[in-house]
């Protein structure tokens, strides 16, 4: 697992998170940048939040853009026991011999918000979708430009024979909030 020099160094060498923080702000602000062991997210101002207005069915093979409202802002309202998706400000490179696997942020998991992120593989770019589940029966709160989650580094041993890269993944280069979709070729 990469500490916080580590990091720093395959931020400046690769270009690995653009734009970087390499001090956590932590004042007046749920906290961002890299940490000691990691690298706190922060989430952008572009929200897709669930609705069921047009009673859609959830399908991952054939997924209807009719089940979200697209909300540009500062702070998004989550329903209760609903989610949104939104999207890292941050832009990932993923080196060829790092793997990188995505916790939630503690000061929303006491609030009954968890943050659902898959791992990013060997070579993986783009910006991060993330799933912010709330679990209680209130309305709850999401701030844009602050922090959403946690990064954590791993350097690898043995360097996989096909990387994310290599098989063409369908998520490779995602820009804002991305939607489920399936490989059609």
């Amino acid at each position: 697992m990469l500490c916080d020099r580590l990091i720093t160094k395959l931020v400046k060498e690769k270009n690995m998170i653009d734009p970087f923080v390499d001090k956590l702000a932590q004042k007046s602000v749920i906290s961002y940048g890299v940490s000691s062991y990691g690298y706190d997210a922060r989430v952008a101002n572009e929200f897709k939040i669930f609705t069921n207005v047009h009673n859609a069915v959830i399908d991952p093979k054939d997924f209807s853009e009719q089940s979200f409202v697209d909300k540009k802002t500062d702070c998004c309202i989550i329903p209760p026991n609903s989610f949104v998706l939104a999207r890292t400000v941050e832009y990932f490179k993923i080196p060829k011999n790092i793997f990188v696997l995505c916790v939630g942020k503690s000061t929303y998991a006491r609030c009954g918000i968890i943050v659902n992120v898959t791992p990013l593989e060997p070579e993986w770019e783009g910006h991060v979708t993330l799933e912010f589940s709330n679990t209680t029966q209130l309305p709850a709160k999401i701030y844009a430009n602050e922090g959403a989650c946690q990064f954590l580094f791993f350097k690898i041993e043995e360097i996989c024979e096909i990387s994310y890269k290599d098989r063409n993944g369908k998520y490779m280069g995602q820009r804002g909030v991305t939607l489920p979709r399936i490989h059609t070729k």
